[in-house]
C-alpha cells in the first residue's frame, strides 16, 4: 500500500513538473538600455517577478498559462506568448511616468529612487527655431525658473532650481552632459546675465550642443537627487543625455528649420511719436535748454542741435520761418527706427544624423549647421556642431563607450563696453552704446536715420557707426570622453571614465578710424573747437605742465581690443556598482554604488588694447608716447594675462535597500576637497550626505484588488540632506593674494613697479552649506490617465559667504566669512491628464506649478542705496534679489518731486542733498520701501496637446506663466539728468506731466525743470534720479505668455511600408512668443523678462518656424 501511494505521488509530481514551464528572458527599452524592475506576470494568476538591474528575469510559469503580461511604467504593456527564452523590446508611452532616473553618474530604478527629479523629453520640450537648448526648459519642470533676460544667441537665461541658494553666489544649476560636468567658460553671476556686457555672449555652457542630439533632460532638485555631486550641486543639477545608436536599427535623419523673426513695432511700446516728442522739445526750448549757446558745443545733440549746425553751415537761413519749416519736417517725420535697424531675414538650422547598431556595437553621429543672417544690423551667427557617440562590446561583459562633441561659432555683434553705475545718482549708463534695440527704444522719432547728429562731441549716425564699431567672436569647444564598463559577475559593474574639454573664445572689438568712438578721442582737436577741447573728457592734459592744453593721445587710427578666454578641463572617475536581489522571488533588493573622481579646470584670460590701429592704412599702428604716459599716471593697463586653477577631489558612496520594491531606504555620502577655499583641512574638505526613504503603496498585495484601475499607483517619499557649494566665483583667497601694480607717482620720471597685498589669506573660509527636507508624493488615477506629482521642501542654508566688518587687524576692515544664513521653502506639483483617447482623437493636458520663497536670516554686510533700488543689493530679513524704492510724496506747486525720508521727513527742492545713494547704514535707509523680489515666486506652464488621425496630426498649445516678481521700469525720460537732451525719446506718460500749477493734484509725473531751477536748486538732478528709483517706477513682472503654438503632421509609417528609401516624413509649423496674454499695464508693452540694458542684449522675438524632418 505504501509503495502504491509513493508511486501515485511521484507520478503526480512528475506531471506537475512537466506541466510547469521555466522561462528566462531579457527586457530592454527603445534606447537599447536594460529595463530595470519591469513586472512580468503569468496571465490570469498572481505568479510573477521583476527584471533585475541588467534587464534579465526568470519565472516558473504554472501549467495552462499561455501568455505573460509585461509592464513597465513609461512604456506600453505587452502580452507575449510563453516560451523558454524571451527577448522583448518595449515601446515608450509618453503619457506614463518614466521608470528610470538618470543621475549622470548612475541610473536608478524609479521604484528605488527617493529624491525629487523631473525627466523632460527633449523632443517634447524642443522649441523649433531656438538654438540654445537651455531655453526649452522654461515651464517644463515644477520648481525650475527660466528667465529669458536676454535673447541674443550665446547669452544664458537665468535658471533657478527651487530659487536662490546663495546670497552673493550665482545660484546656477550644475550642467552634466553624458555623465561629465560641463564648466562655464567664464564665471558670470546671475545678476550680470542681464548686463548686456560682451562676456554674456559666452555665458551659456551648452550653447555648442545641437538640440537635435539631445535625448532627454533629468532635473535633479532635492538633496537626495543631487547629493552624489556633493559640494557642486547645492543649486540643483540638470543632466543632459544625448542620443545613442540602437541595436538592429539603421536610420539617417535630416532636419531643417527655417525661422522668421518679426521686426518690433512701435504699437507694442509706449514711445512718443514725433508730434508728441516735438511738443516736449518745444517746452524744453521755452525753458532754456535748447539754446544755440548750449548746443553748439554740447557733448550730444539731436534735431535742434542739427538745425543750429546747418545754420552755421549756411544750409538753413537764420530766420523763424526757415527754422520752423525744418522743425515741422521733423515733427511729421515719425521715423521708424525698428525698420531702419532690423532685418527681414530667415535663420537656417540644418542637422543630419545617422544611427545604427548591432549586437556588438552601436553608433550615433551627427552634423549640424546654423546660419543666422542677423535679426538686427551688425549681428550674425554661424555655428557648426559635430557629435559622435559609439559603444562597442569588446567582450560580452566588457563595453567601451566613446563620446566626442565639437562646436565652432562665429558671431558678430554691435560694439560695446561694460556698463557703469553712478554711485552719486544711482544711474546706470553705458558709454558709446549702439545696441539697435536700445537705440530704437531710446532715440526720438523726430530724427532721421540718414542724417548726422552728435554724440561724444563728434558727428554720429547709428547706421554708419554699426558698420564701423562691432564685435567679432570666435568660439571653439571640443570634448572627448571615454568610458569602460566591466561586468565580471552578474550584478557587479566596474566603470572607469575619462574626459577632456578644451574651450577657446576670442572676441575682437573693432573700433575703426572714422567711428564715433575713435573720433571722440580727437574731438575738439580735429576739427578744432576750443570749447569742446576744454570739456572733452577723452582728451589728455599733461599734469607735468601747468600751462598744458588738452591734447589727443590717439591723433590717428582706431582701437583694436582683443579678449580671449581659454578653458582646459579634465575629469577622471572610477566607480563600482552592485545590484542584486535575494530571498523568495527576489523580495530583497540591494543597490550599492561607490567611487572617486578628480577634476581639474584651468582658465586663462588674456586682454589687449591696441591704440591707434589704422584700419584704413593696412593695420599699421600709430602710437603716441603720451598715451603710455597717461596710462602710467592713471595706473591703467593696456593688456592683461590672468590664470586660475581649480582642483577638486571627491570620494562617494550610495546604498539602497528595498523590500519588494515597496519600502525603500537610501543613503549617500560624499567627501571632497577643493583648492578654492581655505587651506585648513576642516575648511577645504567637506563630507556631504543624504538619508531618504520611499513607500510604493501600489506594490502592496492589497492595492490592486482594492482600487483596481481607479487608483493606479501611490508613492510617498521623504529625504533629508546636507549639500554644499564652493561659494561665489570671486572667492579665491585660500592663500594671501599678491599682485603687481604701478604705484601712483606725480610724474612719469618717478614711476616704478611694486607688489601689493591684494587680499589677506582666509584659511578658514569653507563651503556654503544647505540642509534640506523634502517630502513628496506621486499619484496615478484611472489607469494612469491622471498623474500627479507633489513635493514640499524646506531649506536652511548656513555658512553662506558674505562680508563682515572687522577691527582692521591685518590691514582689512571687511573680510569674507561664512557668517550668513538663509531659509527657503516651496511647493511644486505637476498634473498630467489624458482627457480623451481614441484612434482618431487624443487630448492631453499638463499643468506645472512651482512656488518658492526665501529670506536672508543673517547678514552682517550692508548694501548701498543704489544697489538696493536696482535689485542687486542684499539685506537681512528680506529675500535675495529684494527690490527697494524711495517713497514718493507727491509734487510741489512747481511740479518738482518730493519724497519721504526717515521718520517721514519730507525731502524736496530745499534738501535733495539728503538723498545719498551711497548710504549703507541700516538706520539711515529705513525709509526705503520694499517692493518685492526681482525673481518670481511662482512659475509654471499649462499645455494642451491634441492629436488627430491616429496621432499623426498634432496641435500643441503651450502657455508659460510667472507671478510674484517685480521689475524696475525704465527711467521715465532720459532728460531727467544734469542736462536735458534733444536726442532721447520720451515715454507717453510724459504727456501727463506737470505743466501748470494745480497739476500736482492730478498727476505724479514731474515737470520739466527750467534752466533757472537747475542753477538755483542744489542737487536737482538727484531729485529727478530719485524719482526714477521711486515706488512710482515699479511694476509687477507677472505674465501669462503663449510660449508656443505648433501644428505638425507626421506621415503614418504604413505609407512607407514596402519601400526602403524613406522611413518617415514630418512637417511642422510653430510660433514662439506669439501673445503676451497678461502683464502689468504699467509695463506698457515691455517684456517682463527682458532687461533693456543695451550692449549686446536683445529681447526674445516673436518668431515663426517651418520644420521639415526626413527619415531614410
Amino acid at each position: 500500500m505504501k509503495r502504491l501511494v509513493f508511486l501515485l505521488f511521484s507520478a503526480m509530481l512528475t506531471m506537475f513538473a512537466v506541466a510547469q514551464t521555466k522561462v528566462t528572458g531579457y527586457i530592454y527599452d527603445d534606447l537599447g538600455e536594460a529595463a530595470i524592475g519591469a513586472n512580468i506576470i503569468a496571465e490570469g494568476t498572481t505568479v510573477g517577478t521583476v527584471s533585475d538591474f541588467d534587464g534579465y528575469f526568470e519565472l516558473t510559469v504554472p501549467a495552462g498559462v499561455k501568455n505573460l503580461v509585461i509592464s513597465y511604467m513609461g512604456f506600453r504593456t505587452e502580452t507575449v506568448a510563453v516560451k523558454p527564452s524571451i527577448k522583448l523590446k518595449l515601446t515608450s508611452d509618453t503619457q506614463q511616468i518614466q521608470e528610470v532616473v538618470v543621475q549622470g553618474m548612475v541610473k536608478q530604478d524609479k521604484r528605488l529612487f527617493t529624491g525629487a527629479a523631473t525627466k523632460v523629453d527633449a523632443e517634447k520640450a524642443k522649441l523649433d527655431g531656438v538654438a540654445d537648448i537651455s531655453r526649452s526648459l522654461e515651464g517644463r519642470a515644477a520648481g525650475v525658473s527660466v528667465q529669458n533676460v536676454s535673447g541674443t544667441f550665446g547669452t544664458a537665461p537665468k535658471i533657478r532650481v527651487r530659487g536662490a541658494t546663495s546670497i552673493f553666489g550665482a545660484s546656477k544649476p550644475l550642467w552634466v552632459v553624458d555623465g561629465v560636468v560641463l564648466e562655464d567658460a567664464v564665471e558670470i553671476s546671475a545678476d550680470d546675465l542681464s548686463s548686456g556686457d560682451a562676456t554674456t555672449l559666452i555665458a551659456s555652457a551648452i550653447s555648442g550642443i545641437n538640440a537635435d542630439d539631445i535625448e532627454s533632460f533629468q532635473i535633479l532638485k532635492d538633496g537626495s537627487a543631487t547629493s552624489i555631486y556633493g559640494a557642486r550641486a547645492m543649486a540643483g543639477v540638470i543632466v543632459v543625455t544625448t542620443k545613442k545608436g540602437q541595436a538592429g536599427q539603421s536610420k539617417l535623419t535630416y532636419n531643417a528649420e527655417l525661422t522668421y523673426r518679426q521686426i518690433p513695432q512701435y504699437l507694442d511700446y509706449n514711445i512718443c511719436n514725433s508730434q508728441e516728442q516735438m511738443g516736449i522739445y518745444q517746452e524744453l526750448e521755452r525753458k532754456g535748454w535748447l539754446e544755440y549757446s548750449s548746443l553748439a558745443s554740447a557733448k550730444n545733440f539731436g534735431v535742434w542741435g542739427r538745425m543750429y549746425q546747418l545754420i552755421d553751415q549756411g544750409k538753413i537761413e537764420n530766420t523763424e520761418h526757415a527754422k520752423n519749416e525744418y522743425l515741422r519736417q521733423a515733427e511729421y517725420r515719425n521715423a521708424d527706427w525698428f525698420n531702419a535697424l532690423f532685418n527681414n531675414t530667415i535663420m537656417h538650422n540644418h542637422s543630419l544624423s545617422f544611427s545604427t547598431g548591432t549586437e556588438k556595437g552601436r553608433v550615433y553621429a551627427s552634423l549640424s549647421a546654423m546660419h543666422d543672417p542677423g535679426w538686427y544690423k551688425s549681428s550674425q551667427v554661424m555655428r557648426f556642431t559635430a557629435n559622435l557617440n559609439a559603444s562597442y562590446d569588446i567582450l560580452k561583459n566588457l563595453t567601451l563607450n566613446l563620446v566626442s562633441n565639437a562646436s565652432y561659432r562665429q558671431q558678430k555683434a554691435p560694439g560695446t563696453i561694460s556698463s557703469q553705475t553712478d554711485p552719486i545718482t544711482g544711474a546706470v549708463s553705458r558709454e558709446f552704446d549702439i545696441n539697435p534695440f536700445s537705440y530704437a527704444m531710446n532715440t526720438a522719432r523726430v530724427m532721421s536715420p540718414t542724417d548726422t547728429y552728435r554724440r561724444n562731441y563728434c558727428d554720429f549716425n547709428e547706421l554708419d557707426e554699426l558698420d564701423k564699431n562691432y564685435l567679432e567672436l570666435k568660439v571653439t569647444d571640443i570634448k572627448f570622453q571615454g568610458e569602460l564598463n566591466y561586468k565580471p559577475v552578474r550584478g557587479l559593474e566596474i566603470s572607469a571614465l575619462g574626459a577632456v574639454r578644451y574651450y577657446n573664445s576670442r572676441t575682437e572689438h573693432n573700433i575703426m578710424d572714422e567711428s564715433n568712438q575713435a573720433r571722440a578721442y580727437r574731438a575738439g582737436i580735429d576739427p578744432e573747437n576750443s570749447t569742446i577741447r576744454e570739456h572733452n573728457s577723452f582728451l589728455y592734459t599733461d599734469p607735468d605742465n601747468t600751462k598744458a592744453e588738452p591734447i589727443s593721445v590717439m591723433p590717428k587710427g582706431g582701437i583694436y581690443d582683443l579678449s580671449e578666454y581659454q578653458l582646459l578641463s579634465t575629469d577622471f572617475r572610477a566607480t563600482v556598482s552592485y545590484n542584486s536581489d535575494f530571498g523568495k522571488n527576489g523580495d530583497h533588493i540591494i543597490s550599492l554604488f561607490a567611487g572617486g573622481e578628480g577634476n581639474m579646470t584651468d582658465r586663462q584670460y588674456t586682454w589687449f588694447r591696441g591704440w591707434g590701429y589704422q584700419y584704413n592704412n593696412g593695420g599699421v599702428p600709430f602710437s603716441d608716447y603720451k598715451l603710455f604716459k597717461q596710462s602710467q599716471e592713471e595706473n591703467s593697463q593696456y593688456f592683461a594675462n590672468e590664470f586660475t586653477y581649480y582642483r577638486n577631489l571627491a570620494f562617494f558612496g550610495m546604498a539602497t535597500y528595498s523590500y519588494k520594491g515597496r519600502y525603500t531606504i537610501n543613503g549617500t555620502i560624499r567627501y571632497e576637497g577643493t583648492n578654492k577655499l581655505g587651506k585648513s583641512r576642516n575648511a577645504r574638505w567637506l563630507p556631504t550626505w543624504n538619508v531618504s526613504g520611499a513607500w510604493n503603496a501600489h506594490e502592496e498585495r492589497w492595492w490592486a484588488p482594492t482600487f483596481n484601475k481607479a487608483w493606479t499607483h501611490l508613492s510617498l517619499k521623504a529625504s533629508y540632506s546636507l549639500t554644499a557649494d564652493r561659494g561665489p566665483s570671486s572667492v579665491t583667497n585660500s592663500l594671501a593674494v599678491f599682485q603687481s601694480y604701478s604705484p601712483y607717482r606725480p610724474s612719469t620720471d618717478a614711476s616704478e613697479t611694486g607688489i601689493q597685498l591684494y587680499d589677506l589669506e582666509n584659511s578658514e573660509l569653507t563651503y556654503e552649506k544647505k540642509h534640506e527636507l523634502n517630502i513628496g508624493a506621486a499619484f496615478g488615477f484611472v489607469d494612469n490617465r491622471i498623474n500627479v506629482e507633489l513635493d514640499w521642501y524646506k531649506r536652511n542654508n548656513f555658512d553662506l559667504i558674505g562680508y563682515v566688518q572687522t577691527m582692521g587687524v591685518g590691514g582689512a576692515t571687511t573680510k569674507l566669512a561664512n557668517d550668513a544664513t538663509m531659509e527657503s521653502t516651496g511647493v511644486e506639483f505637476t498634473i498630467s491628464t489624458i482627457n480623451f483617447k481614441n484612434p482618431n482623437f487624443t487630448w492631453s493636458t499638463d499643468w506645472i506649478f512651482g512656488w518658492a520663497k526665501n529670506k536672508i536670516t543673517k547678514l552682517d554686510s550692508y548694501s548701498q542705496v543704489y544697489s538696493l533700488v536696482n535689485g542687486y543689493g542684499r539685506m537681512q530679513d528680506y529675500p535675495v534679489g529684494a527690490l527697494f524704492s524711495i517713497p514718493f510724496a507727491g509734487l510741489t506747486e512747481e511740479g518738482l518731486p518730493t519724497f519721504y525720508g526717515n521718520d517721514n521727513m519730507l525731502i524736496g527742492p530745499d534738501n535733495y542733498g539728503e538723498l545719498n545713494f551711497q548710504e549703507y547704514d541700516p538706520e539711515q535707509i529705513k525709509y526705503l520701501k520694499y517692493e518685492g523680489t526681482i525673481d518670481p515666486t511662482i512659475t509654471g506652464s499649462f499645455g494642451n496637446t491634441f492629436g488627430f488621425l491616429e496621432n499623426s496630426l498634432k496641435l500643441n498649445v503651450y502657455f508659460t506663466y510667472s507671478f510674484g516678481g517685480v521689475v524696475r521700469l525704465d527711467p521715465l525720460c532720459y532728460v531727467y539728468s544734469s542736462q536735458y537732451s534733444d536726442l532721447t525719446a520720451s515715454m507717453k506718460e510724459m504727456k501727463n506731466r506737470w505743466v501748470v500749477p494745480g497739476d500736482e493734484n492730478v498727476t505724479t509725473i514731474p515737470a520739466i525743470a527750467t534752466t533757472r531751477q537747475y542753477s538755483t536748486i542744489n542737487d536737482l538732478s538727484w531729485g529727478y534720479s530719485a524719482y526714477n528709483y521711486s515706488d512710482q517706477r515699479v511694476a509687477k513682472s507677472d505674465f501669462i505668455r503663449l510660449k508656443e503654438l505648433s501644428l505638425s503632421y507626421d506621415i503614418p509609417k504604413k505609407y512607407f511600408e514596402g519601400q526602403k528609401a524613406v522611413s518617415g516624413f514630418m512637417v511642422k509649423l510653430s510660433a514662439q512668443n506669439l501673445w503676451l496674454a497678461y502683464a502689468d499695464k504699467k509695463l506698457n508693452g515691455r517684456d517682463p523678462e527682458f532687461y533693456n540694458t543695451g550692449g549686446v542684449s536683445s529681447p526674445n522675438p516673436r518668431q515663426f518656424t517651418l520644420t521639415v524632418r526626413l527619415g531614410l
